[in-house]
């Protein structure tokens, strides 16, 4: 896995529908940490993996400084509601069909798979401050690990916010 620091920068805004229909914006986590993480395809082996353990830490995750987990992902806001209700996930996926809040945090990008490449979903995820901005940012994450080290850099984070 790879991480990187930014700056503090502010974080591109949102505007996507949830697996409720609803539409969730940045402006909607004001005054919480938010764990926005962007993954390739609902009910596929990886993304299951890290949606379940995103699922199994969100109790905990929420305890530290009243965080939040957003998923987001090219799939359907009806896709997601399936994957939601197969898997038990209490946060938010997000529909992002056109790739523009994809784009926007750098995580839509080529990718290769069997020799082909094309543009895809990465799987990057953002911690993002209560006042908006950007305080971490990871890329290409493991999926069976990132959701302890979330845990782990939000205290770390937080400790010196």
């Amino acid at each position: 896995m790879q991480w990187y620091t930014v700056d503090m920068n502010k974080a591109p805004d949102f505007s996507l529908t949830n697996q409720d229909g609803e539409t969730c914006t940045l402006a909607d986590y004001t005054g919480k940490w938010l764990v926005l993480y962007f993954y390739p395809k609902d009910n596929t082996p990886g993304c299951t993996r890290e949606a379940c353990n995103f699922r199994d830490a969100r109790e905990l995750i929420a305890t530290l400084g009243n965080a939040v987990v957003v998923g987001v992902s090219q799939d359907s806001v009806a896709s997601h509601k399936k994957f939601a209700e197969k898997h038990h996930l209490e946060f938010a996926l997000l529909s992002d069909p056109n790739h523009i809040t994809a784009e926007a945090y750098g995580s839509w990008k080529p990718k290769k798979m069997m020799g082909r490449e094309f543009l895809g979903m990465h799987r990057d995820t953002f911690i993002i401050t209560p006042d908006g901005k950007i305080a971490k940012e990871y890329r290409g994450v493991n999926p069976q690990t990132h959701a302890a080290q979330i845990i782990t850099d939000l205290k770390a984070i937080q400790r010196d916010y």
